[in-house]
């Protein structure tokens, strides 16, 4: 099978139930510290999807101030990683056609996050504040295993960060408790894989670049 990779435009098939439920058990069995197993999933279709992509619409069209609940980014952002972030960014648009100095076309893009892309299955993932870092990297491997899981059910998926951007907003429109924060969404669904965007490929640093093999007495290769 080939690897996964994230898928920016969906067709409307819809996802059973059984299958979404599935997927989110699998996630379960994902390691956590003291199995805690920190982190929900809210799984949302049809109406209930549709009535939270307009709700994020209304906001950005009444200029609603983004609440950051959490740390995504370093900030500052190291020139490095930017520039990382900037080679993806303008892949995207490339493919898509919209030139740099659109700023109308880029902003429309990015706001398909809040349509999560077009799926017929959105994903809001919180977690309880009181949970440590370490709780936060016990549910990263969670949403991994969920994203591996979806693919070899012959899914796509794309991880939506910028959901947190409101995530005060997705929180009050999904009945979220105080205790919890809104850390990302969730597209899943049948790519459209004909569209433009689902042919950008991001690039990975080299393995030199972030892992060090020590005490191997097998040559290198490769």
């Amino acid at each position: 099978m080939t690897p996964r990779r994230s898928v920016r435009a969906f067709l409307p098939t819809p996802v059973p139930r059984a299958t979404v439920a599935g997927l989110l058990e699998e996630a379960r069995r994902a390691p956590s510290g003291g199995n805690l197993q920190p982190g929900r999933f809210h799984a949302l279709a049809g109406a209930a999807l549709a009535d939270l992509s307009a709700a994020l619409r209304r906001a950005i069209a009444d200029g609603r101030p983004q609440v950051s609940q959490y740390s995504y980014f370093p900030e500052p952002m190291p020139p490095e990683l930017k520039a990382r972030q900037r080679a993806a960014g303008y892949a995207l648009y490339a493919a898509l056609g919209i030139a740099r100095r659109d700023l109308a076309g880029r902003r429309a893009q990015f706001d398909r996050n809040y349509d999560f892309f077009g799926a017929p299955v959105g994903i809001v993932v919180s977690i309880d504040r009181r949970h440590g870092k370490g709780g936060f990297m016990d549910l990263g491997m969670a949403i991994h295993a969920l994203l591996d899981a979806a693919h070899r059910a012959g899914l796509h998926s794309c991880g939506i960060g910028a959901l947190a951007h409101y995530g005060d907003l997705v929180a009050s429109e999904i009945g979220l408790g105080a205790e919890e924060i809104v850390v990302c969404g969730i597209a899943l669904g049948h790519g459209d894989m004909a569209h433009p965007v689902n042919g950008v490929r991001t690039e990975r640093a080299p393995l030199d670049d972030y892992a060090v093999l020590r005490g191997f007495t097998d040559p290198a290769s490769g």
